[in-house]
Formats: structure tokens, sequence, C-alpha cells
């Protein structure tokens, strides 16, 4: 299940309500046997069954109310109400009060199990949510006069990082950034994402070229399948045999320079878009080259060269998981058109704002789906804030050394 913005609104309501109708449940029990025996006596025939007080409460509303309400019932258990059945004298009345004590007790051990067992629990999460985020980590708001924003949804019950995978580094050659989609989804692909996420944070800082960085990528992705697969090789010795062999990975590489000039390498996935104040439009129709992994790279890789990215204009890149999103009536969901929607709502002077751009989109995305999502999303926006300098502003210092008056 994803814990998404449209579903966790519902659960906590529904999760106050159970809370409420527990901590109410165990009083209302009580109430009714003993009223039950003041207006129809049955010589206290009914009164074992206040034993099921503490129990409700020890279950729902912890181990405190369980003992005082087993106490009341305790006490209860020993008052006589009305006439007095025969064979049902004090003994009956003890045994029963026993009983009560007995269900307290057990109640209460069963209660303290589990609380360390919830305890224990939300540390297990805290680490996995801490693992997850070493693998895909939290962008900074701003890299190098950029502004970014981004968002992943998992399909996967509890997680946060599944097959997509995002990431974006400065670098001397300068803003790179990739984003792509392991084939299946869920804690399944994490592995390989795990592998591309770390080979590109190397080779963004190393490679001159994307085209270098890809090649990197391609070389990553084939060890760790050859890992995977053990000794299941061909007789090459280069590519794993068996259902490794159709493992691929979808990747987008864009690298935009200090100028804004914007530089792309696709490898199956799809196009981002340019995003201004009111235009929505693909960066690049051309076709891309097949996803990594399942036919070798060319011998000449050549970045396709996608224009400026001016000051206010962002780039808008997304896993196929949000355009393939359906609603109950087996609809797709119209993304650029909730791109267009989002940019308007998180206008800005400068340009629209990418968090608010992606939370839009996100929130456009899940009321189409319902909150019920087949497939992992990620959705990553980059923003140019870098301020033009006007040439007379420069103002470079003449060849006498001297600053004009």
């Amino acid at each position: 299940m994803i814990r998404t913005w449209a579903r966790s609104g519902v659960r906590a309501g529904a999760a106050h309500a159970r809370r409420a109708v527990v901590f109410v449940l165990p009083g209302l029990w009580v109430l009714g046997v003993v009223a039950w025996e003041l207006c129809r006596p049955t010589g206290g025939q009914l009164l074992p069954l206040l034993a099921a007080a503490p129990a409700i409460a020890c279950a729902g509303t912890g181990r405190r109310k369980c003992v005082l309400m087993g106490g009341v019932c305790a006490l209860l258990a020993l008052v006589p109400f009305g006439p007095v059945a025969p064979g049902a004298g004090p003994a009956t009345r003890v045994t029963t009060c026993g009983a009560v004590l007995a269900v307290i007790a057990a109640s209460y051990l069963t209660a303290g199990r589990r609380l360390r067992l919830l305890r224990d629990l939300a540390r297990a999460r805290e680490v996995a949510v801490a693992a997850q985020r070493v693998v895909l980590r939290p962008l900074p708001r701003r890299i190098d006069g950029l502004l970014l924003a981004a968002h992943h949804l998992s399909a996967s019950e509890g997680a946060e990082v599944g097959g997509d995978l995002y990431e974006v580094v400065g670098t001397r050659h300068g803003v790179r950034a990739v984003i792509g989609d392991v084939r299946g989804h869920g804690l399944e692909a994490i592995g390989t994402v795990a592998a591309m996420l770390g080979s590109f944070r190397e080779g963004a800082h190393d490679e001159p070229e994307l085209g270098g960085v890809l090649r990197r990528l391609e070389r990553s992705h084939q060890r760790h399948l050859r890992e995977r697969a053990g000794d299941g090789r061909q007789a090459d010795g280069g590519e794993p045999a068996g259902q490794l062999a159709e493992e691929f990975v979808t990747l987008l590489l864009v690298e935009v320079a200090r100028d804004g000039s914007v530089t792309a390498l696709n490898c199956g996935h799809p196009w981002p878009y340019r995003v201004a104040c009111r235009a929505v439009t693909p960066l690049a129709r051309t076709e891309p080259m097949p996803p990594l992994g399942l036919f070798p790279l060319p011998e000449e890789v050549r970045a396709v060269r996608c224009g400026r990215l001016r000051p206010g204009e962002g780039l808008f890149l997304h896993t196929d998981g949000a355009a393939d999103a359906r609603d109950a009536a087996g609809e797709f969901f119209p993304l650029a058109q909730a791109l267009r929607r989002g940019a308007e709502a998180a206008a800005a002077p400068c340009g629209p704002s990418p968090a608010g751009v992606v939370g839009e989109v996100r929130a456009a995305l899940l009321r189409h789906a319902g909150g019920r999502l087949t497939d992992d999303v990620a959705l990553v926006m980059l923003s140019n804030d870098r301020v033009r300098v006007p040439a007379e502003a420069a103002g470079t210092i003449p060849t006498g050394g001297r600053l004009p008056r």
C-alpha cells in the first residue's frame, strides 16, 4: 500500500473512530450488565460477563485502564443484585471475582507484550525509513542556481523506495540529473536502484560527457545482474543468463550547464516537459534509445541538445507510472493538463515554484487514481532560478585599473 495523502486521511479518521469505540465499549459493557441485573434480576447469573470488560480495555486502550476496569468489575462481582438464586451464594460471587481477576492478569501480560512489540515495530520502521532514504536521498532545495523538488510514491506496502530512481547533483560540468524506472516495482527492485544511483553519483562528477556517465551506468547494471545471477553466465562470460537477462532500466540523463543549455540522453524513458508560466511542452520529440540492459549501447552515443532553460523556466521529469495511472473507469491520468494547472496554481514572479508544481501534480494524480497506484511514481522538477545580470551592471574594471567615477 502507498502511504499517500488520499488514503492517510481516511485511515487516520478510521483509527480515531476505532479508539473512541474501544475506549467507551468496556464502560458500556459493565453498565449494560449491571442495568440488566437491576432491572431484571437473574440472581447474579450474568455477573461472569463482567470478565469481558477488562479484556476489551486491555485490547484497545492499554494496561492502566485494564487494571481500573478490572477492579471495578471484581468489586461488582461481589455485590449481590436483587434476590440471590439458589446455589448462587457468596462462594459463587467469590468464584466470579476470581475469574475476573484471572482475566485481568492475563490481559495485563498480553497488553504488555503487545506494547513491547509495537515499540519494536516502530524502531524497525525508523531503521527501514533511514535505510531507504540513504538509497533515495531527499533532494536539496537548491543546487547551483536551480530550484529542486521531488516526490516518490511506492506501490508496495510500507515502502518509501521502489523501482523508480532519481538524483540531482551539481558538478563542474553543470547540474546533472537522472531519473529511471527499473523493471518491476517495490522491494524487489531496490537492489538495482541502489546500484544505478551509486554509479551515477560517482560518474556524474568524473565523466566530462553524458555519454560517459551512461556507459558507466551500463557497466554497473551488467555487473549488478552478474552478481545476482551468481554463476549463471553465457559462454562469453559477459551477460547474465536466465530471467535476469530480461532485467532492464529506462533512464533519462539531463545536464543543465551554467549558461542554461540543456542536453539529454534518453534510454526508453518518457521525455520531460519544459514548464514556463503558462506553457507546458515536451523537451524533445526524438526517438529514445532502447532501455538499458536490453541491447548494448552503440559505439557512439550523442546527447540531444534541447535548447536553453531560461530563468523562470523549469523541467518536469517523471516516470511512466504517472502517465499510466488509471481511474476507476480505466482512463489514463492527463499528466500534461495536470502539469499545466499545477504551473498556473504555483505561479510566482520568477516562474512556477517546483515544490508547488510537484505537490499539485501529486495531489491530482492521487485523486485520479483514488489513492490506489499499481506502479511506482517519481516526480522531479528543476527550475532555473539564476538571475540575469545586465552587461552594463557587470562592471568590468578598465585597463587602467581604476573604477569609473
